[in-house]
């Protein structure tokens, strides 16, 4: 069987069994704050589970992207390395929402392994869990008892709670599982081991395919277990593993899911694909790196589809990461030099069509994302080698120094110590970075100082620098995206070795720093009536009458909160970009509790408040701030009215990849690849205005069937997950018809006046307008007619005013040009002038003047023309700028490296005059400072550094 014949022959078997297929989920969450990614099947149904939501069918089945890759459940570095583990995956599933337990979930799994699959009974282990006494939790065994039914007791073996309790995080659902393990062994190693000695015990060739989780419990945030409402039943097939057993393979990457992938990599990068490749074989690098190209190019794709794009923090860093992992790979084991892990897209996108077919609707977009990231990441390769490079090869130089100062009998200890700081301060720079830091010299400097003999401190020196820094590894991973592992090599292929306590140290330091920033202590729910759900009335008014269902306490940086559930409400919830409501909990006691913010957490609305009444089981009535939703609701529609424009004028190929609408603005990103002109822009906002004018009414129409909406050429936004039914929001049928659960006008004319006021870029393919509607939009009118009324009046009211500025402009760059021919003018004057003040010192023409040149370029341009004209020369320039004190020092580079002086190092010690610092190069330095009456004393010290 193919790949996606095995795929549907188990949505078959389901629709056989009474189940409804859904489809597969986002891979990024929204509306989780737990979550980050979709991390398994059944991420999508965690509020059924929950019971704050109902179940629209109480039996699905659906084939679910999902992605491992942060957090408790984490395979990054698994992947390539082992034949079974991958970044992103599908997780075949099949569900039970209180409808059948353990007793049908098990026949079903053995009846569509062995009779539809015809996998054979003998290679087939099940497990169950066998209690665990800390928790409370017995032995179960009544799936001990069905499996007997099916399969022989040597086949039945216990687990423990970490193999046997399915959790899907620190919090949340929670229950024993079954699992299903397949042993692909040859028949003689089965023979001479038994499989069951293998199960669970990390052997690549006896493996879990099958998970049957019998969801029972809601872990609560101090650990305690509380039963959930009903039971329910969730299963877990990794599809991948299954098509590996089903085709005979013993790698995941060697059945048709993967080989498509490897085998085009292998032929563009003129390498072979051995599979059968061991650590320690010449090949198995190569054989590591393709499959992780292959793996990695599937997540990055799919996030990125779902709306995920590249980032520095959060998910965005998580799809970085994986990104640039694949792209170490391909640029240092496969020889790409040039970008090459982007031309995979369209081959997976092919693959998958028909099947996740959002991707390939936008390949041409994903693929050019990831060119991008790989342009800018083969830059940061290039730049974290050359200081990599950089340290070495001070490294080396360091060697020879010291293999000089151990034959000079006549050094004492300090001469020594002296010594060699002068050779490791002596800096050299590449993109402006020293290969050693202040902080590493201080230390190193100290600890010379503490040794007992020039023997004893030679051989300190000499490890110095036979050990890459840990913090200058962890400098380049966290500031440049140079991976450690690289560095670790480099370092090994030049003799050297990495610090890898002071590396984990920087890199502990890094997470309990960002811990402290973001941590959130939130604390359980506290349950006052058990509603389902919470029932939203914003469509149709701003006040209601409701009750509390539940509550908690949030404490972040100190501060607590509280986050408010209602029976029903007004308020709605952060979504789809739209900022959540504001407004007021009016209670009978005159209480009055201000509501600062409003989101979704698995299918609830969640009130951000910061008290809670005295008596909270009272009726309240929930006001929403009815002047925000007014304007918010206007810069919403008027972001769907923009995006149809957009289509007109600048082609169908715009979607939106992300948008905030608040009170204040509206900002709409989209996929575009070219900066979009003005005369586009002019274009896009006229249309969206006469639509205003036009005062088109809204037709709004809930719980339509999807797929009647899609048929009726509705806007559907990639990334977002639509149930059955949805809600669709059109305004002019030919014009803007979108799907969208956020408020809006009545008509358009409420949106008053569209302007838009800024387009930039915001990633590889993505631009983004910002734009404001109604009162801002009358204020910023103003308040350009004001700017340009006020520039008429300076100009004495030109009838031309363009022409005027412009006049203007060119008036004063030809008065620029002719203020820089006159500083030219002086500065050559001057040259001749202070030659002729040169002063011999030991060896050096020594010239140490004040000048009256208006600025620090002036300065340097007349530092060089001495340095053409004067040899051996020794120059150091100080003047006034308006108050400002500068000094500038220029070294001929002979005097460097025979006489050991250094611009940067002399620099800083002249600054001390006038209260302020610098630095530079060995040959040209500057420095500024608050005290210009230091100037003169900066004169007569420099000539200290030279007798």
């Amino acid at each position: 069987m193919t790949a996606t014949e095995i795929r549907q022959a188990f949505l078959d078997f389901f629709v056989s069994k009474g189940h409804t297929i859904v489809p597969s989920a986002p891979i990024v969450v929204k509306n989780d704050p737990t979550l980050m990614f979709t991390n398994a099947g059944m991420n999508q149904f965690k509020d059924i589970f929950l019971g704050e939501a109902p179940a629209k069918a109480s039996r699905v089945a659906d084939t679910q992207r999902c992605l491992r890759v942060s957090g408790k459940h984490n395979d990054l570095e698994e992947v390539g390395i082992d034949t079974y583990h991958h970044t992103m995956f599908e997780m075949l599933g099949n569900w039970s929402f209180g409808d059948y337990f353990k007793k049908e979930a098990i026949a079903w799994s053995w009846e569509l392994l062995t009779e539809v699959y015809k996998l054979p009974k003998d290679r087939l282990y099940v497990t169950y869990f066998e209690g665990d006494e800390k928790e409370g939790l017995e032995k179960d065994t009544e799936t001990f008892e069905l499996w007997k039914q099916y399969v022989d007791e040597a086949h039945i073996l216990p687990g423990n709670k970490k193999d046997n309790f399915w959790e899907m995080g620190e919090t949340g659902p929670c229950g024993p599982c079954s699992e299903i393990h397949f042993d692909s062994r040859p028949d003689n190693e089965r023979a001479e081991v038994s499989g069951a000695t293998l199960v669970n015990a990390d052997h690549d060739q006896v493996i879990e395919i099958w998970n049957n989780v019998f969801m029972q419990f809601n872990r609560l945030k101090g650990g305690a277990l509380q039963s959930l409402p009903a039971k329910h039943v969730d299963t877990g097939m990794g599809f991948e593993r299954l098509v590996r057993v089903l085709q005979g393979k013993t790698s995941n990457y060697d059945s048709d899911v993967f080989q498509p992938m490897i085998q085009f990599i292998a032929e563009k990068s003129g390498k072979k694909y051995n599979s059968a490749a061991k650590p320690g074989d010449a090949d198995w690098n190569e054989a590591v790196a393709m499959r992780v190209l292959a793996d990695h190019i599937r997540a990055i794709s799919f996030a990125i589809a779902d709306g995920q794009l590249p980032a520095s923090n959060k998910a965005g860093y998580v799809i970085r990461r994986i990104l640039r992992r694949a792209v170490r790979y391909s640029y240092q084991t496969l020889g790409f030099k040039e970008p090459f892990f982007n031309q995979l897209v369209p081959l997976l996108a092919e693959q998958f069509k028909g099947v996740f077919d959002n991707l390939y609707s936008q390949k041409d977009f994903v693929q050019k994302v990831i060119l991008e990231e790989e342009v800018s990441f083969l830059r940061t390769l290039e730049k974290g080698i050359k200081l990599f490079e950089l340290r070495t090869w001070r490294i080396k130089e360091a060697k020879k120094q010291f293999e000089q100062f151990k034959g000079y009998a006549a050094f004492d200890k300090g001469q020594f110590v002296d010594s060699t700081m002068g050779f490791f301060e002596n800096d050299y720079y590449i993109d402006g970075q020293r290969p050693y830091s202040d902080g590493e010299l201080n230390s190193f400097e100290e600890a010379l100082k503490n040794t007992v003999t020039v023997d004893k401190a030679f051989d300190y020196a000499n490890d110095f620098v036979t050990v890459i820094n840990g913090r200058f590894a962890f400098e380049l991973s966290d500031t440049y995206g140079f991976p450690f592992d690289l560095t670790e090599l480099m370092a090994k292929e030049n003799g050297l070795t990495v610090d890898l306590d002071g590396f984990e140290k920087a890199l502990q330091e890094q997470k309990t720093r960002s811990r402290a920033a973001g941590a959130i202590d939130t604390g359980d729910w506290i349950t006052l009536k058990d509603e389902e759900t919470s029932i939203f009335t914003g469509y149709d008014e701003t006040e209601t009458i409701a009750h509390v269902v539940k509550y908690r306490k949030v404490t972040a940086k100190g501060k607590e909160q509280y986050q408010i559930v209602l029976d029903k409400t007004p308020f709605y919830a952060e979504s789809g970009g739209q900022v959540g409501d504001k407004g007021e909990l009016v209670f009978p006691d005159g209480t009055i509790i201000l509501v600062t913010d409003t989101k979704k957490e698995n299918g609830l609305t969640v009130h951000f408040v910061d008290k809670l009444p005295e008596d909270i089981e009272d009726a309240l009535t929930a006001i929403v701030d009815p002047a925000l939703r007014g304007q918010t609701n206007a810069n919403h529609s008027a972001t769907h009215l923009l995006h149809a424009a957009m289509k007109q004028v600048l082609g169908s190929h715009v979607n939106q990849k992300g948008s905030l609408v608040n009170d204040q603005y509206l900002r709409f990103d989209f996929s575009h690849f070219a900066k979009v002109t003005d005369e586009e822009l002019a274009q896009i906002e006229a249309i969206v205005n006469q639509k205003v004018r036009q005062n088109i009414p809204l037709k709004e129409e809930r719980s339509v069937l999807y797929a009647e909406a899609i048929t009726s050429g509705v806007t559907a936004l990639f990334g977002e997950k639509y149930g059955e039914y949805v809600r669709v929001i059109t305004f002019d049928d030919e014009f803007s018809k979108e799907l969208c659960g956020g408020t809006h006008v009545q008509a358009t004319g409420q949106i008053g006046f569209f302007k838009i006021i800024a387009e930039s870029a915001v990633a590889a393919g993505v631009r983004r307008i910002e734009a404001i509607t109604g009162v801002a939009a009358e204020m910023y009118i103003n308040a350009q007619t004001a700017l340009v009324n006020q520039l008429k009046d300076l100009l004495k009211n030109p009838k031309d005013l363009s022409k005027s500025v412009e006049s203007l402009l060119d008036e004063n760059s030809k008065l620029k040009k002719e203020i820089e021919k006159s500083i030219l003018e002086k500065s050559s004057g001057l040259k001749n002038e202070l030659a002729q003040k040169v002063e011999a010192i030991n060896g050096v023409n020594f010239i140490a003047q004040k000048v009256a040149l208006p600025n620090a370029e002036a300065i340097k341009n007349l530092a060089y023309q001495l340095k053409d004209i004067v040899s051996d020369l020794f120059l150091v320039l100080v003047a006034d700028f308006d108050g400002k004190p500068s000094i500038t020092v220029m070294i001929a580079e002979n005097l460097v490296k025979e006489k050991g002086l250094h611009a940067g190092n002399i620099i800083k010690e002249l600054a001390k005059e006038v209260k302020g610092g610098g630095g530079g190069q060995p040959f040209f330095a500057t420095a500024g400072g608050s005290d210009v009456s230091g100037l003169d004393n900066v004169l007569v010290k420099a000539k200290s550094f030279v007798a």
